[in-house]
């Protein structure tokens, strides 16, 4: 495990976290922590959906989380049974929603792909203290969406 990243209780690693400093290789960093954690949990088989979840979430935050403060964001998976909690932290207090976005906009749609591959599971939180938590669940149909 990298400085930064800490296991919790239960089952070896069922949670991973990190907090990674805003840059331009936070997402590619991220998905490869994802991915690990994915390959050591036995659910690889999710890791395409996965890594495009966490990749849009922690893209969002990296380009808005510095506005009006906040320098670091910070990424939790769990483990569920069949699936995968994504969590990604920032101090932006602004929620993200959906927009549409024309053929011409080359950006804009990643809330939308991250609504398609969840079937809905995802939504925004608030954090104690300042911010929000973004939250993804990526899973084999039929998850119950609770921690093993």
């Amino acid at each position: 495990m990298t400085a930064g990243t800490q296991a919790k209780a239960g089952e070896a690693n069922s949670v991973v976290e990190k907090l990674w400093p805003i840059g331009p290789t936070t997402v590619g960093r991220a998905r490869h922590l994802l991915t690990r954690s994915l390959n050591a949990w036995g659910l690889e088989h999710l890791a395409e959906d996965a890594e495009l979840i966490v990749s849009e979430l922690v893209t969002n935050s990296v380009r808005h989380a510095h506005e009006p403060r906040g320098h670091v964001i910070q990424t939790r998976f769990e483990r569920l049974h069949g699936g995968v909690r994504i969590e990604v932290h920032d101090a932006n207090v602004n929620k993200p929603e959906p927009r549409s976005a024309s053929t011409e906009d080359e950006s804009g749609r990643g809330l939308i792909l991250v609504e398609l591959i969840t079937g809905g599971r995802w939504g925004v939180s608030d954090r104690i203290g300042i911010g929000k938590m973004v939250w993804a669940v990526c899973a084999d149909g039929g998850v119950d969406g609770t921690p093993t």
